[in-house]
């Protein structure tokens, strides 16, 4: 660890929750250099849905480069972009009836939204976004306006603008909430929106999580959502949703809120996109908004590169059929169960929140949140905290992960909660 701490900058994070060297990893394990394996909770953060070192995506990357692929090609077409487009389209978008574009910026969720910001301004020439309470949507400046969380945003140091805050619409109301969720607060935004002396400029955009993973695991709820729609489009602004944690199968379908009957003009994918760790972005964007843009207008480097690619066609694989899509709901429906039964346990000073394999514990308390997940880690489970002061504890395990790992996992887990309240 010397080096890191000579070399590196203290701006590192999650090496201070997992003080260890990991060298190898597979599935759902990773195994430090002293060969102590650990069950994966938190697949780098929702980046590994389909686990570490994914067989199947191996095999195709090994292959791929042992016959000179083209690896980065900035936005020029080749050979497995092309594969890539068309399994997604023929996977994902034809299935939905949807005739949405895909474009690729760099190669992380930040990118995707600041793409999609700037061209929702160039469409309807307007300044402004509505943004939600407690969303969290990345560390780049125009990302970072809309994010709510004042660690992150106090990092900026300049303003951080043109942003009008709006309560989330959880699916059923968080402990402890005062902000109010329901469909009542949008009445009030619209109204102060239609009345010309508010002081509201008119919004281009609205920018949704259906699910807020980092800022809470709060669930939106289908009625929340869907009046949202409705107010950006009587408003004449686009509809954004952000899925880049919450997407690519984590919840039980593709998308976090399909079957909702939503319409989106953008959504914002990153994470586990490309499946196998290597990153990608890629917002899918109604033609009638793509058509704004002009030939390089919006650049990057990596916009798209080839071990993204594929790995990201055999992702389109998992979803030709509705298998994967079930164990993730079934396993879900354990991670749930196991957090209800010590919610019960805590007299209802706990709450959880979640949807599929995306699961969250409301602690209530940072203090022992983080000492729960310090427990975690020494005896051998990777998990992480969110939302307001780390009080929530969130379970993101990759998709794949095998029967025998997830119940071990919430094993340790019910141990850890019971050793971490006796030490405080």
């Amino acid at each position: 660890m010397q080096v890191f701490d000579k070399w590196e900058s203290e701006i590192r994070g999650y090496c201070r929750i997992y003080p260890t060297v990991f060298k190898s990893a597979s599935n759902a394990r990773q195994v430090d250099e002293a060969g102590k394996s650990y069950i994966d909770f938190f697949a780098g953060a929702g980046v590994l849905n389909f686990g570490h070192n994914n067989p199947k995506m191996k095999k195709a990357l090994i292959e791929f480069i042992e016959a000179d692929g083209v690896a980065h090609s900035l936005d020029t077409s080749t050979t497995v972009k092309r594969d890539f487009i068309q399994a997604f389209a023929d996977t994902i978008i034809v299935p939905r009836g949807w005739n949405h574009k895909m474009q690729f910026m760099g190669p992380t969720g930040t990118n995707a939204v600041e793409a999609a910001l700037k061209l929702a301004r160039r469409v309807t020439g307007r300044k402004s976004v509505v943004a939600c309470t407690h969303g969290f949507h990345g560390m780049t400046l125009g990302s970072l306006a809309l994010t709510a969380n004042s660690y992150f945003r106090n990092a900026a140091g300049v303003p951080l603008d043109h942003v009008v805050r709006m309560p989330f619409g959880c699916n059923k109301p968080c402990r402890g909430c005062k902000l109010g969720c329901g469909t009542s607060t949008l009445d009030k935004l619209r109204a102060q929106f239609e009345d010309s002396s508010s002081g509201l400029e008119l919004p281009a955009a609205f920018v949704v999580e259906p699910i807020q993973a980092e800022g809470g695991v709060h669930v939106a709820s289908q009625e929340w959502l869907l009046a949202v729609q409705q107010l950006a489009k009587d408003l004449g602004a686009l509809f954004i949703l952000d899925d880049i944690q919450a997407g690519c199968g984590r919840t039980g379908s593709y998308f976090s809120f399909d079957g909702m009957g939503l319409d989106p003009d953008i959504v914002t994918l990153a994470k586990g996109i490309g499946g196998f760790g290597t990153p990608l972005a890629m917002n899918l964007v109604k033609p009638e908004h793509d058509k704004h843009w002009s030939p390089g207008e919006h650049t990057g480097t990596f916009r798209g590169q080839g071990f993204s690619f594929v790995a990201g066609k055999v992702a389109m694989e998992y979803f030709q059929d509705d298998s994967l899509m079930k164990e993730v709901k079934r396993k879900g429906e354990q991670m749930a169960a196991a957090l209800n039964t010590l919610a019960d346990a805590s007299n209802g000073a706990w709450q959880v929140r979640g949807k599929g394999m995306m699961q969250g514990i409301d602690i209530g308390d940072s203090a022992l949140s983080k000492a729960i997940v310090t427990e975690c880690f020494n005896r051998g489970l990777l998990l992480g905290g969110c939302g307001t002061g780390g009080q929530v504890i969130k379970m993101i395990p990759p998709l794949t992960i095998p029967d025998e790992d997830l119940t071990q996992g919430l094993e340790i887990f019910a141990q850890a909660v019971k050793a971490a309240q006796e030490a405080l």
